[in-house]
């Protein structure tokens, strides 16, 4: 599950303690709680291209759910994620590759990466202490 798909625009790109962009809780309403019980419900991803909800889709099935979402480690999510694994990666090595990547898209982000996203990050690092949360570490060296 794409965490992009989770994002709310305007918050994800201003200042917060908690990643408060990040819509945990449709993401635990919609998609993992469902997943978790087989209920057969449906979801929608945010369009970044139209700037808002997409059509409803059915929640995948599956043995397995990979949830890719910066912010996941957190009170709103913690108790529906049955296995936590943290990639170890610096948190300037990531910012180079999320750089290099949106550049590769034709975006330039690289003021909100150095003035919002990397604050919050460290901010959400302090106050959750999200690695230490992870079952699985994945070291990246």
């Amino acid at each position: 599950m794409r965490g992009d798909d989770f994002l709310d625009p305007a918050r994800s790109h201003r200042r917060s303690s908690d990643w408060d962009g990040v819509e945990r809780v449709r993401l635990r309403d919609s998609v993992l709680r469902p997943f978790r019980t087989g209920s057969g419900a449906s979801f929608r991803r945010y369009d970044w291209a139209v700037r808002a909800l997409g059509e409803p889709e059915p929640v995948p099935t599956a043995r397995v759910m990979v949830v890719d979402l910066i912010g996941l480690f957190h009170p709103d999510t913690a108790d529906e994620l049955d296995l936590r694994v943290w990639c170890d990666v610096p948190l300037q090595t990531a910012v180079a590759r999320g750089m290099a990547r949106d550049r590769a898209l034709g975006r330039t982000h690289d003021v909100l990466w150095r003035e919002v996203w990397v604050p919050n990050e460290r901010a959400f690092e302090e106050r959750f202490a999200p690695r230490s949360h992870a079952d699985v570490v994945v070291p990246t060296d």
